[in-house]
């Protein structure tokens, strides 16, 4: 496939009534909106095509669906009364925009050098990430709102699956239901992890839909873990980081990991 196929595909399956939809060709670019608001979303049509080539057909169809769901959403009249158990917080990259694309400011929460804290309001096939404005709108604090996220992230259901290589124990979540990630911020889930550990306890959040943490007791471990969250990273439609943490008493400090396999623990270079 090259370009002018991908803009085609893209194009077939996401142009649709109300919308519009832009292509800039020095910077290999869509931009899809909804008319009525002007939001929407910017698409990277290289990396597009460079994950179709390495990762299959399938990554570009999840794209899309992640796409169409999210503009969808936008789309749609949206009120938080009677969906006040469906707000979660959500992981994300430090560098995703803290704005929206017509200037309102979301609601966040530092978390660590890698990673920014956001809230969202889970619509089934999508998200709605939630701001200041709609706050107001829905007449709710921003506390409140923290409050009920914390809560409904507790209550989610968390099925881990373990792996032993070499002596280090590695727990992956994966249910892919939108917020793997944002299980790092379940208190109860982290002091279970801390109970069980026999040796430094990390996590690595790659992408939104994946949560790893480790139990490392070597050298080889720090290794492998690195090399596991790089694989995970590629593979994720919302990356997140690919630096993994460790946990130092009640925060999170990312692991650099060296030729040599020693891990240098530190905050990373802004």
């Amino acid at each position: 496939m090259d370009l002018a196929e991908m803009i085609n595909i893209l194009n077939s399956r996401l142009n649709a009534e109300g919308r519009t939809v832009r292509f800039d060709m020095k910077k290999e670019s869509m931009r899809i909106e909804q008319e009525h608001s002007g939001q929407g979303v910017t698409i990277s049509l290289s990396e597009l095509l460079r994950r179709f080539h390495e990762e299959g057909p399938e990554s570009l169809d999840q794209t899309i669906l992640a796409i169409d769901r999210g503009l969808r959403a936008m789309a749609s009249s949206l009120h938080l009364k009677g969906k006040e158990n469906r707000i979660f917080p959500v992981i994300r990259s430090a560098s995703f925009p803290d704005h929206t694309s017509d200037g309102r400011k979301l609601v966040t929460r530092d978390h660590t050098a890698e990673t920014k804290i956001f809230y969202a309001l889970d619509l089934g096939n999508a998200c709605r990430l939630i701001d200041d404005q709609f706050l107001v709108r829905e007449g709710l604090d921003e506390q409140a709102l923290i409050e009920l996220a914390s809560f409904n992230l507790s209550e989610l259901p968390i099925k881990i699956k373990k792996d032993v290589v070499k002596n280090n124990a590695f727990y992956f979540i994966h249910t892919n239901d939108g917020f793997d990630a944002s299980r790092v911020l379940n208190r109860k889930l982290v002091a279970d992890m801390r109970a069980k550990a026999v040796g430094d306890l990390t996590v690595a959040i790659p992408h939104q839909d994946v949560l790893i943490f480790g139990d490392i007791v070597n050298a080889e471990g720090y290794d492998i873990l690195a090399q596991m969250t790089m694989k995970f990273y590629t593979l994720g439609t919302i990356r997140i980081t690919m630096l993994p943490f460790v946990f130092e008493k009640e925060s999170l400090e990312p692991i650099f990991i060296m030729a040599n396999k020693r891990p240098i623990i530190g905050k990373s270079k802004d």
